[in-house]
């Protein structure tokens, strides 16, 4: 009875989401409502609610306001376009579609999908008009990179969150985020697009160059701003991990710490970036305003997560599957996958799915590969209900169909990859 109240949930859920309700006031009430119909009493439902936003928050509000400083900072100073430029430069022409996807895991590493995305939009047009291939040719890498990243990589919201739930390291995560990311992203971002547009790409690119524009940082600071954060944390990890009492090991244990390692980062790039410090501050403010509703939708997510837990769902969801003789992984990149599906957004499906899943972490899954399972499952068949479909449909002057034929492949590709990644990355660790 309590997995008919669970559906009934997901589908008042996935109703008022299409009736253009905001998202967290949408988790809220379904949590409120599905909690009081699996025979919680108003006073737990409510101190569940109470629970699941502070357990949430709490562990990872930091490391997202921080992470939007960092994306702000880089966006603001030009430090993005100076990467694209020396990438581009160092490929050469022949190989635009590697330069354009590895600028877009370098960029989308600081900053959240929207923004990297409308950061790079007009530097794929202009590569475009230069050398007279299609803009989806040059579009598709972008794209995937971004959502790579999105999916698997700390410090972006949906991975950060589940981090927090599942009780993961962000450090180890991150590692394995970084070993899934790069070959899924080259089989997505340039295999497939070559696959299916080999009769639009003209035989010879036009002679170009990429104006490099006025004021922009230098390429050592360029780098050192957008992947401080990633080498802190990995370095951290790593030092961290060392069988053994060294002296310097408290030193990575502090910046295994996100939250740490992003501060450092803030601090750092405060100091190196040639702005005021006043203009600075204003581009940290307006990072974080930029993720406000991002913070609220993950804590409302949460609010439901712990309704399903204190409700004894999850539990039911792992008595019936301990029979099925399925793998952990992939019944939470199931579930989640099927969330996506119906609701669209990628981090409400995340989030939602985790109180179902967190039950079935064990010997078999631990929590950083069920973070990046669940973070694969939720780019699965991005469509109509999802705002990443109509951007990407409008930027690029799509029809529905080649929308589908593009993106939504594209993106299943990534999520599929995932799967397989973690499965086989579970094998070895």
């Amino acid at each position: 009875m309590s997995l008919f109240i669970l559906l009934f949930g997901i589908l008042l859920l996935f109703i008022m989401i299409l009736t253009k309700i905001n998202p967290m006031i949408a988790l809220v009430a379904v949590a409120i409502i599905t909690g009081l119909l699996l025979g919680m009493p108003a006073a737990k439902v409510m101190g569940s609610i109470s629970n699941g936003i502070g357990s949430t928050l709490g562990s990872m509000v930091m490391v997202l306001a921080l992470g939007a400083m960092m994306g702000k900072l880089i966006e603001d100073s030009g430090s993005a376009k100076r990467i694209v430029v020396i990438l581009i430069k160092a490929f050469g022409k022949q190989n635009i579609q590697w330069a354009v996807l590895l600028t877009g895991l370098l960029v989308g590493i600081p900053l959240f999908y929207n923004a990297g995305f409308v950061v790079l939009i007009p530097l794929v047009f202009a590569i475009s008009a230069a050398t007279g291939l299609s803009k989806l040719y040059i579009g598709l890498p972008m794209a995937t990179a971004l959502s790579v990243t999105h999916g698997f990589l700390p410090p972006h919201p949906g991975p950060v969150a589940l981090a927090g739930i599942f009780h993961a390291d962000i450090g180890q995560t991150l590692i394995y985020g970084l070993i899934l990311s790069l070959p899924i992203a080259v089989i997505a971002g340039i295999y497939f697009p070559r696959l299916i547009m080999n009769k639009i790409q003209p035989a010879v690119i036009k002679d170009f160059v990429i104006e490099e524009g006025e004021g922009l940082p230098g390429t050592a600071k360029s780098f050192i701003t957008a992947l401080l954060p990633v080498f802190l944390i990995v370095a951290g990890t790593v030092g961290s991990g060392i069988n053994g009492h060294y002296p310097g090991k408290s030193l990575f244990i502090f910046l295994a710490d996100p939250t740490a390692a992003l501060l450092i980062s803030v601090i750092i790039t405060l100091f190196i970036q040639n702005t005021s410090i006043e203009k600075a501050m204003e581009s940290c403010a307006e990072g974080v305003k930029s993720i406000a509703m991002i913070i609220l939708i993950i804590a409302a997510g949460g609010a439901f997560k712990q309704i399903l837990i204190d409700s004894g769902v999850g539990e039911t969801v792992k008595e019936l599957t301990g029979n099925l003789n399925l793998s952990p992984l992939l019944l939470a990149w199931l579930i989640t996958a099927s969330l996506r599906v119906t609701l669209g957004s990628a981090t409400v499906a995340a989030v939602t799915a985790s109180g179902m899943v967190l039950p079935l972490i064990g010997q078999h899954a631990s929590p950083e590969l069920m973070v990046l399972a669940v973070g694969a499952g939720s780019l699965m068949f991005s469509h109509v209900n999802d705002t990443g479909f109509w951007m990407f449909k409008e930027y690029f002057n799509l029809t529905l169909k080649q929308t589908f034929g593009t993106w939504t492949i594209m993106e299943s590709i990534v999520s599929v990859l995932g799967l397989l990644g973690v499965l086989l990355l579970n094998q070895f660790v």
